[in-house]
This record gives C-alpha cells, sequence and structure tokens, in this order.
C-alpha cells in the first residue's frame, strides 16, 4: 500500500516538475528529481545511486542555468539591470493576467518598459526584451529537457 502512495505522490512531482519549467514560481527540475526519489523508495523499481546523484546534479545546474541565462540574454541584447528587473516582473504579470501568450509576451514587454523608463530609446529597448525573451525561452527550453528526461526515466522504470 505504501508503494502505491509513493507511485502517486511521484507521479504528481513529475506532473509539477513538467508544470514548473513553465510557470516561474515553481523549480521544475527538482521536483521532477523528487518524483524519482519517491519511484525510487518504492518496490517497483530501484535507479542506482550513480543515476540519482547524474540526475540530482542535472537538477541543481539546470536550477542555476534557469537563473543566470535570463540575465545573460538580456545583457547581451544591451539590456541593463532594470531591463531584467522588467523582465521578470513582465513574466510574473503576464502569467497572471494574460494566460498563456503573457508567459512569452510578459518578459519582452516588460524589459521594453523598463529599458524605456531608464530613457533608452525604443530600438534599444526592443533590444534588450528580444534578449530578454531568448534568454528565457532557453531557459525553459533546457529546463524542459532536463525534466523531460527525468520524467522519461519515471515511466520506463515504473512500467
Amino acid at each position: 500500500m505504501v508503494d502505491y502512495i509513493l507511485v502517486a505522490a511521484g507521479i504528481v512531482f513529475i506532473i509539477a516538475g513538467l508544470l514548473g519549467c513553465i510557470l516561474p514560481i515553481i523549480p521544475g527540475p527538482p521536483l521532477s528529481f523528487v518524483g524519482l526519489l519517491f519511484l525510487h523508495f518504492t518496490g517497483f523499481r530501484d535507479f542506482t545511486s550513480d543515476f540519482l546523484l547524474l540526475m540530482g546534479a542535472v537538477a541543481v545546474v539546470v536550477t542555476i542555468i534557469d537563473y543566470i541565462v535570463p540575465v545573460w540574454g538580456t545583457k547581451k541584447f544591451g539590456g541593463s539591470k532594470a531591463g531584467v528587473w522588467g523582465a521578470t516582473l513582465g513574466l510574473v504579470v503576464g502569467i497572471f493576467f494574460f494566460p498563456p501568450i503573457g508567459i512569452i509576451i510578459g518578459p519582452l514587454a516588460g524589459a521594453v518598459i523598463a529599458e524605456m523608463a531608464r530613457g533608452e530609446k525604443f530600438n534599444k529597448s526592443f533590444r534588450a526584451g528580444l534578449g530578454s525573451l531568448v534568454g528565457f525561452l532557453l531557459g525553459t527550453g533546457i529546463k524542459l529537457a532536463a525534466s523531460g528526461v527525468m520524467t522519461y526515466y519515471f515511466f520506463k522504470e515504473l512500467f
């Protein structure tokens, strides 16, 4: 009975992990990793220690990269700290007020607005916004890849 509860909890964490790859507040890959751990502690399958250490390291590294890539994208395209903060705020506003398209448009608009508020011209502000968008999409893609691999191994071992 406990095994079934752990598998159910693991499935919940795997799903939350995939959602967390898109939603900025939820840490996707770490939640997917917790889902793997729940399956590991059941009688269904047993992951090796090396595999779990690798997946744990992937979850940590991808989570750190996810915080760095949008900042890198904004700065690489000429944005400032204000653009980074604007993109972050725009993402949060976009998720809550304009889902699902707000996830894409929010960071772009937030960075552009923040850069223009600093006195930058529209072209430079828009370029910074594009950098923020590229960074966000790249970070999301990396998180989805990591959580996708964990999801694959979860269900592969379950069935």
